[in-house]
């Protein structure tokens, strides 16, 4: 029984060496070391031995089973090993290898302009501040020199989220809720987003304004002149043609339109949807801050003078960029974006 179990040990052995795979090392395991294997028939002989032989020929029978099942495990490790380096061989990255191609972003052309015109006020003295985009029927009009029956406030103008609650129609609320919490001189800039029910090649329901606005103790028309002036030189070019006219603004008083020469039909008045054949882009809308807007933030209008400003920053962009329709803007087309 003891060459029985050296034969079984050598022949195992020697398939293993020669065993490549799992299939064929399941299948050497159930040959040698099954239920019905040739090491357990073996063993069932075992008790027809006296008992010193079992003991030896049981110890024996232990070695050749652990010797096999080692030689098993080993061989199972060594193969996971080797599938594991073909693996990552495989898989391996060649970095010296060019990279693939990756566009590079951009501003939207909206920002661009909107950064440049902050970047014009700043260097002029003035700070940006923000507020919220939902506003308060008080903030937005009444604070604002708008009566309840303004025009401003009919629905064809103005989006209404709920009872006295408003989408902002321009930026100039925060001008209040500033002018509440400080006391001049002010010298602040408002840029952001606003919302009015309109919509053709020159306005959008949603679009970009900034508000400006200069408060202090001897602040005159000629001092807005002077910015607004400078504004447009520094954003156009220094030959750009310039003009004020008066206009009618309820928070204002008085109040002035700013026109600039028109760059899409380099002012020939023929044909141009934009300037409409005046040659001339009104850009915004300015004025000496009324009394009555003084008055609603404690500030007494015999002591302090200033005036207000709003620009749209889309058609800032539309005149510096020659966009005819402001819908391109605001349509995602990268045909379009990447232009710029």
């Amino acid at each position: 029984m003891e060459h029985e179990l050296l034969r079984i040990r050598d022949e195992a052995l020697a398939a293993l060496d020669a065993c490549h795979d799992d299939d064929g090392l399941e299948a050497l395991r159930l040959r040698f070391l099954g239920r019905k294997g040739e090491l357990t028939g073996v063993l069932r002989g075992i008790g027809e031995l006296q008992p010193e032989q079992r003991r030896k020929i049981g110890e024996i029978a232990n070695q050749v089973k652990t010797l096999v099942e080692e030689r098993m495990t080993a061989l199972r490790t060594q193969w996971q090993a080797e599938q594991r380096a073909r693996s990552l061989a495989a898989e391996r990255i060649d970095i010296t290898i060019p990279g693939n191609h990756r566009p590079c972003g951009s501003l939207h052309p909206l920002h661009q302009v909107l950064d440049d015109t902050i970047a014009i006020f700043t260097a002029m003295g003035f700070e940006v501040v923000r507020g919220p985009d939902i506003e308060d029927d008080y903030h937005n009009f009444a604070a604002l020199n708008i009566p309840a029956d303004h025009p401003a406030r009919e629905m064809q103008d103005t989006f209404f989220v709920g009872p006295e609650v408003v989408l902002r129609t321009h930026t100039s609320p925060v001008q209040i809720r500033t002018m509440e919490s400080r006391q001049p001189p002010l010298q602040i800039i408002v840029p952001g987003s606003v919302y009015r029910v309109d919509d053709d090649v020159t306005h959008s329901p949603m679009f970009m304004q900034l508000e400006g606005l200069m408060v202090g103790s001897d602040i005159c028309f000629a001092h807005l002149k002077g910015v607004l002036t400078s504004f447009v030189h520094a954003m156009y070019g220094p030959n750009t043609p310039v003009r004020l006219r008066p206009s009618y603004f309820p928070f204002t008083e008085p109040s002035a339109e700013l026109d600039i020469g028109c760059v899409i039909c380099g002012g020939r008045k023929t044909g141009c949807a934009v300037c409409k054949g005046s040659g001339w882009m009104e850009i915004l809308g300015s004025g000496m801050v009324h009394p009555n807007v003084f008055r609603a933030v404690g500030y007494d209008p015999e002591k302090v003078s200033g005036f207000a400003f709003g620009l749209g920053i889309d058609r800032i962009a539309m005149l510096r960029y020659g966009i005819d329709d402001i819908r391109l803007l605001y349509e995602s087309d990268l045909r379009f974006l990447r232009q710029f």
